[in-house]
């Protein structure tokens, strides 16, 4: 296991793969017993994986309660982040729901007395509620942060316009800074790749990759069985309904003969090395249900993809990046007179 600092606007230590408790409970019908998450964490711990990402919402909040239990005597260990947006039970109503600066500080201290901590690292807000300005989000998070009850505040599956507003107005009025952002990313979900990703990298965030399987798509396996995410939940997963995905899904098949390794840890070991060439660390944000599942997940980090295999995985999966990014393909040459080779593109971007 390697390490990194979760973006460059901050000294925040963490893993290079994160550990996502979305199924640690079984409140939410399909989930896994405490018993499980003991052994997944185990694991995950003496695999030197220090980044758990949680939320409120996980298993009506079982998640939380779970490893409040299994990280005492060793919380100093992990950086823990939770999220909050839409409450953590069935009894939600509008005063426990949405991005409020009322909500916000109602779901922290609920998480921390599951969790059972005086702190949290990472605070996501988990999704945009349509509703709250973003100066009362973060005035919250300042707030908090203030009291010593969170560490950082992040923005999760928020379109990149509002992260960049975000970061601008932080730095503005002084406030706690925005240091990263979560969203869906794999070798079939690749539109981060139009605004978000090149924003992240631009303004210095930390980047919370979640879903690198799309899934389980990108393991084969709902090629010959429907079981898994597909037939449990019915949700947030893909399935081959593109020639595009069918196409990358036989990539990821062929490569894994090649390499002698499981289809999963091909999709990972891809989304590992494209997070080795961003210019602001990258975080894949991995999802076990089982213990054999997290032993795939582990086992990507030893694998190798060569340039060539690298490069077909790449050209199958690739999006049209769309306007405005076409037409500045097709001007730079113009622009820069016509020899654009002549211009070196910055390591790291201009915001």
């Amino acid at each position: 296991m390697r390490y990194t600092t979760f973006g460059r606007r901050t000294g925040l230590r963490v893993s290079e793969v994160s550990l996502g408790a979305g199924t640690f409970g079984t409140r939410a019908r399909v989930g896994t017993e405490p018993d499980e998450v003991r052994r997944i964490l185990d694991r995950f711990d003496d695999a030197g994986g220090t980044f758990i990402d949680t939320s409120e919402s996980y298993q009506a909040g079982e998640s939380e309660e779970i490893l409040g239990e299994l990280l005492t005597g060793r919380r100093d260990r992990f950086t823990l982040a939770t999220k909050f947006s839409g409450g953590s039970g069935s009894d939600r109503g509008v005063a426990a729901t949405g991005n409020s600066l009322k909500n916000m500080r109602r779901a922290v201290e609920d998480s921390l007395r599951r969790l059972r901590t005086d702190h949290i690292d990472l605070l996501w807000v988990h999704f945009p509620d349509g509703v709250t300005p973003m100066e009362e989000i973060l005035r919250g998070f300042d707030d908090l942060a203030r009291q010593g009850k969170i560490l950082h505040g992040g923005l999760s599956n928020f379109p990149a316009w509002r992260s960049a507003h975000a970061v601008a107005l932080a730095e503005a009025r002084g406030l706690a800074p925005i240091i990263g952002v979560q969203f869906e990313y794999s070798l079939v979900e690749r539109t981060a790749e139009r605004e978000i990703l090149p924003m992240a990298e631009a303004l210095g965030l930390g980047g919370a990759l979640w879903s690198p399987l799309g899934g389980g798509l990108l393991t084969g396996k709902y090629r010959t069985s429907g079981e898994g995410r597909l037939r449990d939940w019915g949700r947030i997963v893909h399935t081959e309904d593109s020639r595009q995905k069918t196409a990358v899904v036989d990539a990821v098949l062929t490569v894994a003969k090649e390499t002698g390794v499981r289809p999963a840890r091909v999709a990972v070991a891809w989304v590992r090395e494209r997070a080795e060439r961003s210019v602001t660390p990258l975080v894949p944000v991995i999802g076990p249900r089982t213990l054999a599942q997290l032993e795939e997940y582990l086992g990507a980090l030893d694998v190798r993809l060569d340039a060539e295999q690298y490069r077909r995985l790449d050209e199958a999966s690739g999006v049209p990046l769309g306007q405005p990014h076409a037409v500045i393909a097709e001007q730079v040459p113009f622009v820069l007179g016509g020899d654009a080779s002549r211009f070196r593109t910055p390591a790291v971007p201009l915001a």
